[in-house]
């Protein structure tokens, strides 16, 4: 009998990996944005890997899992039962990947937005658009930067831009001796306030037991362009602090700009560096 001709871009455009070993084994990726899975979940996850694995689940990098030596003819059970239980199919390829996110607000005490809720909604819009390169995006929820954002095309970090009241301040110093960055000084009973070293993580309102410290705003800052790999590049700061309706209409718009400016196999940093980021600015910024 002819051997059937096996299309391995598109396996891949579905999350399969070839592997190494000369049997015709798979390590599937599997779809879990932001690492969160239910208990149920992952004891379908357990399932999958004894009846079609070898019992192993790979946690990836990006948050995601893959179950290694599954036989090709084995993948479609496998996924089928793995759906019923609401874990789907990843991809790889030159495509939108899996969004990693922190927890942020739902947890954290640090967490300024809801990094889950926002990568679940840049999941169910974009994951596995294709573009002319891999693409990822990160939620983190606050400027500790926990997701990495700044090694990512498209990174989001929440932020709060705080504001000082004189007259509600006792001079008590906590908030100089909270702030990470050394923003804020105290000398001689006046304070000193550095807007330009402030990174907009709103320790110093969380923390003042008078509010003289208030939140002016708060939303999502924008990181655009770093990608880590064999050439790696810290991602550049695009905007500070938009809502959440800017940030979706500036996702859209980066991936049209890179849809109708990048080559295939270019990663978007490379892009940005051709074309150039005021013409990029000038394209999302509007």
């Amino acid at each position: 009998m002819e051997e059937k001709e096996i299309n391995y871009a598109r396996l891949k455009q579905g999350g399969f990996l070839r592997q190494r070993q000369k049997e015709d084994f798979f390590s599937i990726r599997l779809r879990i944005v932001g690492g969160q899975l239910t208990s149920d979940q992952l004891r379908s996850l357990a399932n999958a890997a004894d009846k079609y694995g070898k019992g192993e689940i790979h946690i990836t990098s990006r948050q995601g899992a893959e179950i290694s030596f599954v036989e090709l003819e084995d993948a479609d059970a496998m996924l089928n039962e793995l759906e019923s239980a609401n874990v789907h199919q990843g991809t790889c390829g030159p495509r939108v990947r899996g969004v990693v996110a922190c927890q942020g607000d739902r947890v954290c005490t640090h967490g300024l937005i809801d990094a889950l809720g926002i990568a679940r909604k840049i999941d169910e819009k974009y994951f596995a658009s294709e573009l002319p390169s891999k693409f990822k995006f990160a939620v983190t929820g606050c400027p500790s930067s926990c997701m990495k954002p700044q090694e990512n095309d498209f990174g989001i970090m929440g932020g709060l831009e705080p504001e000082w009241i004189d007259d509600k301040c006792t001079r008590c110093g906590l908030c100089e001796t909270t702030c990470p960055v050394d923003a804020i000084k105290i000398e001689n009973d006046t304070l000193y306030f550095d807007e330009e070293k402030c990174n907009l993580c709103g320790d110093c309102v969380f923390v003042c037991p008078t509010s003289a410290w208030i939140e002016v705003k708060s939303g999502y800052t924008i990181w655009v362009g770093g990608k880590v790999g064999r050439h790696p590049e810290l991602a550049i700061k695009l905007i500070d602090i938009v809502d959440e309706k800017t940030l979706f209409e500036i996702i859209e718009k980066t991936l049209d700009f890179y849809r109708e400016n990048a080559p295939a196999g270019e990663r978007f940093r490379d892009t940005l560096k051709r074309v150039g980021l005021e013409k990029y600015k000038a394209d999302v910024l509007e």
